[in-house]
């Protein structure tokens, strides 16, 4: 575990575990790299070195007022990279981490980078605009931002409680570890890293960025995201990446790597392998 300071000041923190072909695991908003746990493990006793940051103002890195937008996002993942000197790496994004992983690859270009993984992940836009219209409204998004802004604590109970890792559907038990697990991650960061991010996973359109990555990517998505609704999300992904493969579940969570991890894992493995 370590730290790198970005051009423009932030401490960025980062776990590095293991070697062999690194795997750059980006997580999803509010949390931190602390998600990835189950796939680190994993991943590091088939012989990959692996590795997950927290993005800016998550975790344990720096609380900037500033900066929580792609464009810095991706800059802070290309500065791990970078940093640690990963080659052939394969990065695998859940959710707004996704974006992050797509709007780094198009950035910063592949020659580090052989493969990639996309996880409930948000591109390619999830706002509805004229050009999107399966997208959510952006009266949905000004609610997180007010629910956040009036109590974050008690909104960072109620979304691991029900639509994330789909405890509000029936006869799906629960489990209060993992709900604590997300509130303790979520109330690690900044509120206004957070309050901002949700503009940037929502309103960022990464259609151009998924027309120029060429390495393959692994799409896994569920008809049953209850966050980052399938029809916007995942095929449409897959049909503008040149090498895109999707996976659909029928009804897994937009958590899965936490609550279906050795199915996920199992489908990121034979990715990885093939």
């Amino acid at each position: 575990m370590g730290t790198i300071t970005t051009s423009d000041g932030i401490e960025i923190f980062f776990k590095d575990w293991g070697s062999g072909q690194p795997i750059v695991f980006s997580h999803g908003w509010p949390l931190s790299a602390d998600d990835w746990d189950n796939q680190m493990l994993f991943f590091l006793q088939q012989g990959y070195r692996v590795v997950a940051h927290d993005r800016r103002g998550h975790g344990r890195s720096t609380q900037t007022a500033d900066g929580h937008d792609m464009d810095h996002y991706a800059d802070d993942l290309a500065a791990v990279v970078e940093h640690l000197d990963l080659h052939e790496a394969i990065h695998v994004g859940h959710s707004t981490g996704g974006g992050e992983v797509t709007h780094y690859l198009a950035r910063h270009g592949e020659s580090r980078a052989v493969k990639a993984a996309l996880i409930s992940a948000v591109p390619p836009l999830m706002l509805k605009t004229d050009a999107n219209p399966d997208g959510l409204p952006k009266e949905v998004f000004d609610d997180l931002q007010a629910q956040l802004a009036a109590n974050r604590s008690e909104f960072y109970r109620a979304l691991p409680t029900g639509p994330f890792y789909g405890y509000n559907r029936p006869g799906v038990e629960s489990s209060e570890a993992i709900i604590a697990n997300w509130w303790r991650q979520g109330m690690m960061g900044g509120a206004k890293a957070h309050y901002d991010g949700i503009v940037a996973f929502s309103q960022t359109d990464f259609t151009e960025d998924l027309k120029k990555i060429t390495i393959p990517v692994l799409v896994i998505h569920s008809e049953d995201d209850q966050i980052v609704p399938y029809i916007a999300a995942g095929p449409r992904s897959a049909e503008l990446l040149a090498n895109g493969t999707l996976k659909t579940y029928k009804d897994f969570p937009h958590g899965m790597p936490t609550t279906q991890a050795d199915a996920v894992n199992a489908d990121l493995l034979a990715f990885f392998q093939s």
